[in-house]
């Protein structure tokens, strides 16, 4: 869903450096999924998909915008560094979410 090139600036990766551009793509989509868990809401990358998943009956689609896009980045930079899991997500991951949060549905 990211672009890798913003994922490996966030993450101080050079361009040309390929080593782990799969693990970088797994961490993208745990972001996302985090993204969608943590908010309750399906996330699409354009506001056409997200009006198409309106129109098929998926309620409270979310577009991907640039809070949304720094709260996975600052969860894949977290991912990348901690790769043992051994300190907490960082606070800003759920401060940038947490308006997008479905509340009591």
């Amino acid at each position: 869903m990211l672009d890798l090139e913003i994922i490996k600036q966030q993450c101080r990766i050079e361009p040309d450096e390929s080593e782990e551009d799969a693990l970088l793509e797994t961490y993208s989509n745990a972001a996302r999924r985090y993204v969608e868990n943590y908010t309750d809401r399906p996330l699409f990358e354009t506001a056409e998909t997200a009006a198409q998943a309106i129109i098929d009956g998926i309620p409270c689609p979310m577009v991907l915008d640039d809070d949304i896009t720094a709260a996975m980045l600052v969860y894949i930079a977290y991912r990348y560094e901690d790769r043992q899991g051994e300190k907490a997500l960082p606070p800003a991951v759920n401060e940038i979410l947490w308006p997008y949060r479905r509340l009591g549905v």
